[in-house]
Parts: C-alpha cells; structure tokens; sequence
C-alpha cells in the first residue's frame, strides 16, 4: 500500500502548535511515500512565516511538494507583489513552482494558480493546460496520476462558486482524457471528493477532485475540523485501488483520527 498525504492551507502565522505537533506525528504513524501541501501555506507571505513553515516541512523528513496559494503572495506590500511576488516563498521553500515526482507507482504534476494580478482568485492559463495534459499522457499505466493546485474546480456549495479556478471548463477535460485519477486542491477550507468528467461527459473516461480542509490553521470552517487528506494506492492486483482517507483532529485526543475513508474508482 502506497500513502501520500495531502495537507492545505496550515497558514503558518495562525497555525495552532498542537496541532501541527499531532500532523507531525501521523506522518510518523503512517509514514506516506510523498507529503504534498496544496497552498495557502503562510497567512501573509512574511519572511518569519515562511520561515516557520520550512522549519515545519523539514520536519516530515520525507519528500514535500509545496505550490503557492493567494496568500503566499504579499497583500498589503504592493512593491513586492508587483515587481518580486514570489520572493520570500523562494527564499524559504526553493525556486520551483510548479515541482512534479515520479516513481514508478505515482506521478505528481502540480501548477501555480496564483496570480498577482488578482486579489485571491486562480487561473490556469493555455500553456499550463498543455504542459500538464502532456505530462500525464507520459504517464505509465500503473501510476497514480495526481495534479495539484491550490484553487478548487469544482463547487460543493453554491457560496464557492465565486472561488472556482479560472481556466477550469478547458483545463478539466483536457486532463481527464489524458488520464487525470484524482486532482488536488484547498483553499476554500471545506473537504470534499467529486467526479471530474473528459470531454464525452459522464460516459466518458473520470477522474476525481479531492478538497483538503486546513490542516493546521484557527481559520477552520464552520464546523470542519482541522483536516488532512491520505491517498492510499494499491497497484498489485489485475485493477488499480485508491481510496481517500479523511483525518480529522481531535482536541479531546490531542491526536488526528480517521473519520472517512470513500474509495474511488480509477479508469
């Protein structure tokens, strides 16, 4: 069994410490191929608070796939999100973007959704749709293909729909039929698991969206609890099995707790 653990929107600067202890110490227990972190990884895009999430992702002690969210991009110091947006994440978290991973069991692309010019909405833009679709057609056929983004593509609440990723009714399809299973996201706090359609629709080929909570942050919604997700792969047998684990924390048990599992059908 592979695991890969999807974590979102900690926004370091209102992370909560026993929390982020207790994140630390499931990735111990279960101990996933892969860390991947879906944005919003800071609440202001401050040098301290890059800072702190480096400290923190050091700590998985395992390889860590970061992109940027809208608040990684600085909002009130107009000099540096026009001429040098990205400046302190590179400095904390490296140069890249848009990193990938492979192995002869997954595939990770991911994407930068941010935009500067936009205060907190994402776009995905031709070329991105292009390089990704390209990217997963390369795939093996017994890789678990994964894109992540920061911005959702689709909308469990009618309130979200304003949140929904620019580019997304060209992007979508286009990476289903190049062999999309599952496409991560955050942003809007809120964990869900929906079908992603290719260009024939329903009788088509699918793939999944899976919607991270925050992990780490006070910003929790409503009544969802800080929350991470974990793939769990199988590719032994004749079919390839996936299935999404939903972790929730629990104060009463300083601990995260399994509180879903939904498997999801791989085409």
């Amino acid at each position: 069994m592979i695991r890969v653990l999807q974590i979102s929107d900690p926004h370091f600067g209102t992370e909560q410490q026993q929390v982020v202890e207790a994140l630390l110490r499931l990735a111990d227990e279960l101990e996933p191929e892969v860390v991947l972190l879906s944005g919003d990884i800071t609440q202001r895009a401050r040098r301290e608070q890059f800072e702190a999430a480096r400290t923190f992702l050091k700590r998985f002690e395992r390889p860590v796939l970061a992109v940027p969210g809208n608040h990684d991009i600085p909002l009130f110091n107009l000099p540096a999100r026009l001429l040098n947006p990205y400046g302190n994440y590179r400095r904390s978290l490296g140069e890249d973007l848009e990193p990938e991973y492979e192995t002869d069991d997954l595939l990770v692309v991911s994407l930068n959704t941010t935009r500067p010019s936009r205060h907190k909405d994402g776009e995905v833009s031709p070329e991105q749709v292009t390089r990704v679709a390209g990217r997963l057609r390369q795939a093996q056929p017994r890789q678990l293909r994964i894109v992540m983004q920061h911005h959702p593509v689709r909308a469990r609440e009618e309130c979200d729909v304003e949140n929904l990723l620019h580019g997304r009714e060209e992007a979508v399809p286009s990476w289903v039929d190049a062999g999309l299973d599952v496409l991560l996201g955050g942003h809007i706090h809120l964990p869900y698991i929906w079908p992603l359609y290719g260009s024939e629709g329903e009788v088509g080929r699918k793939g999944w969206t899976v919607q991270a909570g925050t992990a780490t942050s006070v910003r929790i919604r409503g009544d969802i609890p800080n929350s991470v997700n974990v793939l769990c792969y199988d590719n032994s047998g004749e079919h390839r099995i996936c299935s999404v684990e939903r972790w929730d924390f629990v104060y009463a048990q300083d601990r995260f707790v399994r509180a879903f599992v939904t498997p999801i059908e791989l085409d």
